[in-house]
């Protein structure tokens, strides 16, 4: 074990030296149709995903009730309609379901308004059937538009995933100037499943794939990089796919890594709105600090960087 370093424990609750968010991607073949939309009709491609929905879930739950773990879950609202069983079997495990609007749209094709009004509908739809108001959001693919963090405060989203360029949480900056109460839970592609696994014969998904990475190699990286976050007090934010994590050899690699990551005694394992409740009331959110904050003020202020 590392050394503690005192000065940063007061991020995290009762004194955890750091945290560990466990996030799902849940979009069935909503994701790779938007991605690659000459797929659509060849089966045995979408099949590929539809083993998610039809295994890795299952797989996934019964880790994660062994272990004893929270999760926050990201569906798109159609898939929430479509799969409404699967939605309502992660709620009742005690997982966060968050939404991606509600189709799984490349935002940089929206207006702010057709963004916001997907936003809506996919809120909407979880709330359809689990009977609560989600409180998270990952942007499915894209860019935001200016003005679109304020639209996911106004709309009571606590919390985005969607961004990168960090290993600590930070507040999304707001256009109209207030102080900002949206925790970003930055996200890293190394501890991503898909960069390591994705992989399809044809089409290529993604273009010029690469060979599937040898299992031990990938769960040595994450272990690796957990050891780093864990050095430096930070929060480790770990992105799963039901179709790329959930298969019969891969869900061990997961137990696996769990299993390292639980072996600390000092490790806050959170539901992503619990750790932006906490991170929202014990850190200062007035200060502009971040890059992104930053960035915000001086556009605002007409000052080109």
């Amino acid at each position: 074990m590392l050394n503690k370093q005192p000065a940063l424990l007061d991020k995290w609750p009762q004194g955890k030296r750091c945290a560990l968010v466990i996030t799902v991607d849940f979009n069935d073949i909503q994701g790779i149709l938007s991605q690659v939309p000459a797929v659509a009709g060849r089966e045995k491609t979408l099949s590929v995903w539809r083993y998610g929905t039809l295994r890795g879930i299952d797989r996934l739950l019964a880790l994660l009730a062994d272990k004893n773990m929270p999760s926050s879950w990201c569906v798109p609202g159609i898939v929430a309609d479509e799969h409404a069983d699967k939605i309502r079997q992660i709620a009742a495990g005690g997982h966060e379901l968050a939404t991606c609007g509600y189709e799984f749209a490349n935002f940089d094709n929206l207006t702010l308004a057709q963004q916001i009004s997907s936003l809506q509908r996919g809120q909407a739809a979880l709330k359809t059937h689990t009977g609560i108001q989600p409180r998270g959001f990952r942007i499915p693919s894209g860019n935001w538009a200016p003005g679109f963090a304020d639209a996911l405060s106004a709309q009571g989203i606590s919390w985005s995933s969607s961004w990168r360029g960090d290993d600590l949480p930070y507040f999304q900056p707001m256009n109209d100037g207030l102080p900002s109460t949206l925790v970003e839970l930055p996200l890293h592609y190394e501890l991503e499943d898909e960069p390591y696994f994705a992989f399809n014969l044809s089409p290529a998904v993604p273009p010029a794939q690469s060979r599937i990475a040898s299992y031990s190699h990938t769960l040595e990286n994450m272990k690796m990089d957990f050891d780093g976050f864990y050095r430096f007090g930070l929060c480790y934010v770990l992105r799963l796919h039901p179709e790329v994590i959930g298969t019969a050899g891969r869900i061990g690699l997961l137990a696996e890594l769990l299993d390292y990551i639980t072996s600390y005694p000092d490790v806050w394992v959170a539901r992503a709105d619990h750790l932006a409740d906490w991170w929202l009331q014990s850190q200062p959110q007035n200060e502009a600090s971040h890059p992104a904050q930053i960035w915000q003020q001086h556009t605002q202020n007409g000052v080109q960087l």
